[in-house]
């Protein structure tokens, strides 16, 4: 599935007390970009609705003056979910600060009730495709067990 990519300038109003990017502004973005995948896919984002965040996982503190870029696509479809793949890239450094999966749903806008997006996953373009849709059925199966 495509890629899809954001940036974000890290100022001082999106850190912490120890003066690093605050959880909840990362959280906001993390939510925004997987949002962007799900809806591009989808081509009506008044149909797309956030239904579980399945982690974000820190992997090292972002620094006031970052420049970080969120990456997301779908990596996993039901008939009415779409499983997304977010990591959150350090340009300083070129690694990867944060990352991890959230599940959107298709609805109706007027009554919420969920509707069949007609989404088909393409074949996996490379190791790296494959192993995030290995961690987002093994997170569906973890769910419903």
């Amino acid at each position: 599935m495509e890629k899809y990519q954001s940036m974000h300038l890290v100022k001082s109003e999106d850190l912490n007390h120890h003066g690093t990017l605050f959880a909840a502004r990362t959280a906001s973005w993390f939510v925004e970009a997987g949002f962007i995948a799900v809806a591009s896919a989808h081509g009506d984002p008044a149909q797309v609705v956030c239904r579980n965040m399945h982690g974000m996982s820190f992997k090292h503190p972002v620094r006031n003056g970052s420049l970080v870029k969120l990456t997301s696509r779908v990596v996993y479809t039901g008939e009415t979910s779409l499983m997304v793949y977010i990591s959150v890239l350090d340009c300083r450094d070129n690694t990867v600060a944060v990352d991890g999966y959230m599940t959107f749903v298709t609805v109706e806008e007027k009554t919420g009730k969920k509707i069949p997006h007609g989404i088909v996953l393409d074949e996996a373009a490379d190791e790296e495709e494959r192993q995030e849709r290995e961690e987002a059925l093994r997170l569906r199966q973890n769910r419903t067990a």
